[in-house]
């Protein structure tokens, strides 16, 4: 991409950031995040994608992945933005061709159903992002069929403990199975760490902690790995991408994917939601000048943003969630308002 059709403003902010930030030579410096117009936009849009349980409307969302079979799985909060007090399943299975539904399962275990993840053997895991009446602020794996596998946090006890959470926003398993969650969320941004466990849920290390120098979190919102075994990081309100390894060492930060609230990698293309900036409101929790909300595409290999979704209909929400299929469909797992949401599918326009 040319710089140099940046406005003079965001190309001194993108010169700041690489000031300010250190990686190594061969990584790519952060930049300010292009927007409509400084790269294409090569989908096309299905604003609401999907099948709920027949009567039953869609509620708030943030968490969705892919299935190795290429199926989608999300997290749904049971028509509102909370589960409390009812009966909904928030754990979903939809067709990849038709959006139909498969499955669900979740009942009367979550509060807030936050990150998802559906790891190489199918297995399914939810982050519950609150706590009440003795429930949330834990994480579960499941199987395809929804049995419960294990459990790790303390059941509504926010804590700061080796053995507890506190608003975990999202999950990632590594090849060797190890298993990361970060933690943090607003308004408190919690713990903003990221806690390590192996396949068993035995404790391994924290990494990081609060703080907005490399290797630190202000509200981890999202994880993923790339085809090297590289994690990274939706570090939200520290508007970047960090790039650690499985340690914990720092090796990169990227600004020019905008604010992220969630990360997918496929065929290491990083695609990066954005579902928070504002480019006019200083001071708010959201506040990224300069930066359109959207979805942001580029290789994790050189970090260039190449492709940017805006959000559809100019809607001031937009995905938290994202999560690509094998066929190069994106999903965005939105939530429009306090109690409404709903999955949008992007799909590629096909070149003449």
């Amino acid at each position: 991409m040319d710089r140099g059709a940046f406005p003079k403003r965001m190309l001194l902010a993108a010169l700041g950031a690489c000031c300010v930030i250190s990686a190594p030579a061969r990584a790519q410096a952060s930049y300010a995040p292009p927007n409509s117009g400084d790269v294409s936009n090569p989908y096309h849009t299905i604003v609401q994608w999907g099948q709920l349980p027949e009567g039953r409307k869609w509620g708030a969302t943030a968490g969705i992945s892919v299935a190795p079979d290429g199926n989608i799985w999300d997290a749904e909060r049971c028509g509102s933005n909370s589960c409390v007090g009812s009966d909904a399943d928030p754990i979903i299975e939809l067709d990849q061709k038709t959006g139909v539904l498969r499955r669900h399962f979740g009942k009367d275990l979550f509060v807030q159903p936050h990150g998802l993840y559906v790891d190489r053997q199918g297995n399914v895991w939810v982050t519950d992002g609150l706590g009440q009446d003795g429930k949330g602020q834990q994480v579960f794996k499941f199987s395809p069929e929804g049995k419960l596998l294990l459990t790790l946090g303390k059941a509504g006890v926010a804590g700061a403990g080796l053995d507890e959470f506190e608003a975990p926003n999202a999950v990632v398993v590594a090849p060797n199975g190890d298993i990361f969650i970060g933690e943090g969320h607003n308004p408190t941004l919690g713990n903003s760490r990221i806690m390590k466990f192996d396949r068993n849920g035995k404790f391994l290390k924290v990494i990081g902690k609060m703080g907005s120098g490399p290797g630190e979190f202000i509200e981890p919102h999202g994880l993923a790995m790339d085809s090297s075994g590289r994690l990274f990081v939706a570090d939200r309100s520290n508007n970047r991408i960090q790039i650690l390894d499985q340690d914990g060492n720092f090796i990169a930060a990227w600004t020019q994917f905008g604010r992220p609230s969630g990360v997918f990698i496929h065929n290491d293309m990083l695609y990066v939601s954005d579902s928070e900036s504002h480019s006019d409101r200083p001071g708010t929790h959201g506040y990224n000048p300069g930066c359109e909300r959207g979805i942001r595409i580029g290789s994790v290999k050189d970090g260039k943003v190449i492709a940017f979704i805006p959000n559809p209909d100019g809607l001031t929400g937009g995905s938290e969630g994202v999560a690509v299929d094998h066929d190069g469909n994106v999903y965005g797992a939105s939530r429009i308002a306090a109690e409404a949401g709903r999955i949008e599918k992007f799909v590629p326009i096909k070149k003449p």
